[in-house]
């Protein structure tokens, strides 16, 4: 028995090491695209992906599947390296990766805990309890949370947007599936095109900022493409919203106590990313972690002095006798810091390193070179970044922004931001292009569907084509 498992391992690794007679390169890394393993990373990959796109109908969520696969993919990699004898040079590999990840996490991390935290502390409930309380018309209703979701989703990610947005929708359109499903679509694109001219509104923007390739002024150059992108479909599909007002809803919603004041934190921390990357060259996570100090801080005072407020509004409830400020007093939590860190989207961050290290381990077999020589050898610039906009439809924008960043294609500054915007913009086309349009179809189940967003694709696609030939006459100076 031992001597046929010692066949079979043997076996294994002979089936493993097929590789090009070319494959061991001058620099030490291994050319593995023509070989079983390369074959094997592919087809774990392209497995992963399908179960993620799946996810609607699977009920299963999409980390894991990326997560298994990034696994073996280096696990067959650490294989190959051992035999040839260059363990270290596949360990350094990994690391670099992981690195590169890992920033990226901790910078997430925080903006997803402040956005929690106001959350938590229902900034946004009475954002969207105002918007129903003044019982706008449904066209400005249309308008109005497309234009907040365009503002708000280049701080906040799109998903909390997106989310928010549907809240009110469904709040204040009842039973009309037709006007909710213009307006989730509507929300989706907005979301998707205002993350796009901020380093803070979508993960691939910020990946793009952290390499350094564009800087953070810069993406302001996208602001008027983005809003082309948003504005053509939503001109349009606002011709098909009815101009009735709808039943009115009373909702009245009262701010906890230090939102405000973290709503400002959350911007000085953000100044102190940015200046720590322009003015320090240091990475812009170190500034983000710093603010989640700030928050750490803001919090302890919150619960020290928590009695004392407690104490003098229940006073003042009491010679008003409102009772229910008393009821609602007696339900206050004190404000804690790593319960909104616990409820950051883990599933998305883990999502995210799945992506990273697969897409890492397929271009450390050499993967993503090819790729490079056929898109960008082969293709004009501005072809090739049209087309992986396109890709982003399909393919989640994360895994396509990090390949191009990998291939460190030579590029024009005003190609980098194309890049940047068609990944961005381009998951609209699909409402499974993005996590906006997956969160919506969930969050407005029955009314905004996949063949309801797709009836609007052609709509969408000649948004996407403006916010292109926008940018390239408004930024030519940069190609």
């Amino acid at each position: 028995m031992s001597n046929l498992y010692s066949r079979a391992l043997a076996l294994l690794g002979i089936c493993l090491c097929i590789i090009s007679p070319s494959a061991l390169a001058e620099t030490g890394e291994i050319n593995l695209t023509h070989s079983v393993v390369g074959y094997i990373a592919i087809f774990l990959f392209v497995i992963a992906y399908i179960v993620v796109m799946l996810e609607e109908k699977l009920h299963l969520r999409k980390s894991k599947p990326v997560l298994v696969a990034a696994g073996i993919i280096w696990m067959l990699i650490g294989w190959v390296y051992t035999q040839a004898g260059l363990p270290h040079e596949s360990e350094a590999a990994f690391r670099h990766t992981l690195l590169e990840y890992a920033e990226l996490l901790l910078f997430l991390l925080v903006a997803m805990t402040y956005i929690n935290a106001l959350e938590e502390r229902r900034l946004f409930d009475v954002l969207r309890a105002w918007m129903v309380r003044k019982g706008f018309k449904l066209r400005t209703l249309f308008w109005l949370t497309g234009i907040l979701a365009f503002f708000i989703s280049s701080f906040a990610n799109n998903l909390t947007t997106a989310m928010l947005m549907c809240a009110v929708i469904l709040k204040v359109a009842g039973d009309d599936s037709r006007f909710i499903s213009l307006c989730c679509i509507n929300v989706v694109v907005a979301s998707n095109a205002g993350g796009s001219f901020s380093p803070f509104g979508d993960i691939t923007t910020l990946m793009v900022w952290q390499a350094g390739l564009v800087d953070f002024h810069e993406f302001l150059a996208l602001f008027v493409p983005s809003l082309v992108n948003y504005g053509i479909p939503a001109l349009i599909m606002s011709f098909f919203v009815a101009n009735r007002k709808p039943g009115t809803v009373n909702e009245e919603v009262e701010l906890k106590r230090g939102a405000l004041r973290i709503l400002s934190l959350f911007v000085l921390t953000i100044i102190t990313a940015v200046l720590c990357h322009l003015v320090l060259n240091l990475p812009p996570v170190l500034g983000m972690m710093t603010g989640l100090g700030y928050l750490q801080f803001f919090g302890y005072f919150l619960r020290r002095t928590l009695p004392g407020s407690l104490a003098r509004k229940r006073a003042r409830a009491e010679r008003a006798g409102d009772s229910r400020a008393l009821e609602r007093l007696g339900g206050v939590i004190p404000f804690d810091v790593f319960s909104k860190v616990a409820r950051a989207e883990w599933d998305t961050l883990l999502f995210f390193y799945g992506v990273v290290m697969c897409v890492g381990g397929l271009g450390y077999m050499g993967y993503l070179a090819m790729l490079s020589d056929t898109l960008y050898s082969s293709w004009d610039p501005t072809y090739a970044n049209v087309f992986l906009g396109l890709m982003s439809s399909v393919v989640d924008n994360i895994p396509v922004m990090f390949a191009v960043l990998s291939m460190e294609p030579d590029m024009s500054h005003g190609q980098w931001l194309l890049i940047t915007l068609t990944a961005g913009v381009g998951g609209s086309l699909l409402s499974v292009g993005s996590a906006a349009g997956v969160a919506l179809m969930g969050q407005a189940r029955g009314h905004y569907t996949f063949a309801g967003h797709l009836k609007w694709a052609p709509v969408i696609a000649l948004g996407y084509v403006g916010s292109i030939v926008t940018h390239m006459w408004i930024n030519a100076h940069l190609f």
